[in-house]
């Protein structure tokens, strides 16, 4: 069951323009078994504890600008707006991918809330839900959960 999750999210991940790879990874990672390589998701599915972070550590590639995104490795120092922004897309991906999006939400992340973010963007509050603006802002989403683009555009905004 695990490897067939796997094979499908990086089935969609490679379809959506994010690269992946499938070897083994030495040392730790910031998740068990991913970690990013000039641009590309590198899967360890030996040691990858929960398979759905695999949407959520591509969403952290698939939101970086364009003319940075092919340079992205290893740990990332991200904003609170762009983890928001990540959530947003991991949970657009899970539907669009057709697994549950308590896979990617799951009990061993987000400080025990994953139920509560599903439940957010389950219910589209009028922001639809953390992150979701900032989506609409890079032009990648105009009714989420709904995507018009995988893969952000535009470089840098000023606010």
């Amino acid at each position: 069951m695990k490897e067939e999750l796997i094979s499908k999210l990086s089935g969609f991940l490679q379809r959506t323009g994010i690269p992946v790879r499938h070897e083994t990874i030495e040392g730790e990672t910031f998740l068990p078994g991913l970690t990013i390589m000039d641009g590309t998701l590198v899967v360890d599915a030996a040691r990858l504890e929960w398979p759905g972070d695999i949407l959520h550590e591509a969403a952290h590639i698939a939101l970086a600008p364009p003319s940075r995104r092919a340079a992205i490795k290893g740990t990332l120092s991200v904003t609170p707006a762009e983890e928001m922004a990540a959530l947003a897309w991991s949970y657009a991906a899970a539907l669009d991918a057709e697994i549950d999006p308590a896979i990617v939400f799951h009990e061993g992340g987000y400080k025990q809330g994953g139920a509560e973010l599903r439940a957010s963007y389950a219910l589209g509050l009028p922001s639809g839900g953390p992150g979701v603006p900032i989506l609409q802002w890079y032009g990648m989403t105009s009714g989420f959960p709904r995507m018009d683009s995988w893969l952000r555009q535009c470089e840098d905004r000023a606010a």
